[in-house]
């Protein structure tokens, strides 16, 4: 019975002192709570450079040669986009070096902004 004892509470004393750590770093951890403000955060720095390598107005599409988009998760790659705002298209042309911000808007690879680069 001793034995049991001193077995249980060695047990519920490191359950404790497990507790005691893990509580303050969930509490200092935000992100977990709010995940939609990590994603804000990462897209907020997530500026990728590209290269504009077609303007297809009719479509209202860019299509970029870009380096990685950490926000989408997307390796380097030539792909087509469409654009948040048509103006965006008058803004650049084929061979302009860019720096922009895409999002998933509605399962649809949107740029948000673009700029070219000097």
């Amino acid at each position: 019975m001793k034995r049991y004892l001193i077995t249980a509470a060695l047990v519920l004393g490191a359950n404790s002192v497990w507790a005691q750590q893990a509580v303050p770093q969930a509490a200092d951890d935000h992100s977990a709570h709010h995940p939609s403000t990590a994603a804000a955060a990462a897209q907020a720095t997530d500026f990728p450079e590209g290269e504009v390598r077609k303007v297809d107005k009719a479509a209202g599409k860019i299509t970029l040669r870009h380096g990685e988009i950490k926000s989408l998760d997307m390796p380097p790659m030539t792909m087509a986009f469409a654009v948040a705002d048509a103006a965006m298209l008058e803004q650049v042309k084929p061979g302009d070096k860019v720096r922009f911000r895409a999002a998933d808007q509605g399962g649809k690879l949107t740029i948000t902004q673009i700029e070219t680069a000097n």
